[in-house]
Parts: structure tokens; C-alpha cells; sequence
């Protein structure tokens, strides 16, 4: 049973390689991921890919939309590995990542491609 969609860039080698490794822990198959770039999209009417282009989105199973790190640390909460970003949540820290996550989304093609070597994913191969 899905209890959380995740809107994905497919074009990003970190979003991407960020997602394969959450597939990995997904025992219980709790996560849907959805590439924004796919037409698969146009199946949730309610996610404006543009938008979802520039933080990353989600849908829990009560519909409620998360946005950002709040997804990150519910879908690896979900996985079982929630501990790792529960810090990012704390209050204290919560401004602070939140507004280093939106500049980091921002760039991300670049820190793809200072990271994995490559800036884009191409035809849906994010190899180096």
C-alpha cells in the first residue's frame, strides 16, 4: 500500500540516484515515485510539474502535499532510515536546511554534475 508519491525530477542524476536508493529500502513498497518529466504526470492534475520542478513533491495517503525536506524525511522515515534526517526537522535547524535545500534544488544540474559528472540524465541513463 502506497503511503507516500513522490514527484521526482528524472532528469537530475542526483534526484535520481537519490530515489534509487530509497527503491532499495522500500521493503514494504510504501513509496510510489513519480518522474515529473514522464507522462505519467499528467496523472495527478493536482501537481503542477513546473512547480514540482523546483522543490521537491510529494502526496501522502491523506493527500496532503509535502514539500522540500519534509518529503525527504518522510519518505525515509517510511524506509526505515528516518533517524539519518530527523535533525533536519528540529526546529533549530529547520530555517536553516530548509532555505540550503531550496538553493540546492536550484542548482542541482550543476551539483550533479560537480558530484556524479554528469549534468543530466539522458533518455533515462544517469551513468557517468
Amino acid at each position: 500500500m502506497t503511503k507516500l508519491t513522490i514527484f521526482y525530477d528524472g532528469r537530475c542524476p542526483l534526484c535520481v540516484m537519490e530515489m534509487s536508493k530509497l527503491s532499495l529500502h522500500d521493503h514494504d513498497r510504501a513509496l510510489k515515485l513519480v518522474d515529473i518529466q514522464q507522462p505519467e504526470i499528467e496523472n495527478y492534475p493536482s501537481i503542477d510539474p513546473l512547480k514540482a520542478s523546483q522543490i521537491l513533491h510529494a502526496i501522502d495517503d491523506q493527500q496532503t502535499l509535502l514539500l522540500g525536506l519534509d518529503v525527504t524525511y518522510r519518505a525515509w522515515t517510511l524506509v526505515g532510515k528516518g533517524w539519518i534526517y530527523a535533525p533536519l526537522r528540529w526546529p533549530s535547524i529547520r530555517l536553516f536546511a530548509d532555505s540550503i535545500y531550496i538553493s540546492f534544488a536550484r542548482n542541482r544540474y550543476r551539483w550533479s554534475k560537480w558530484l556524479t559528472g554528469k549534468s543530466y540524465c539522458d533518455n533515462g541513463q544517469c551513468s557517468r
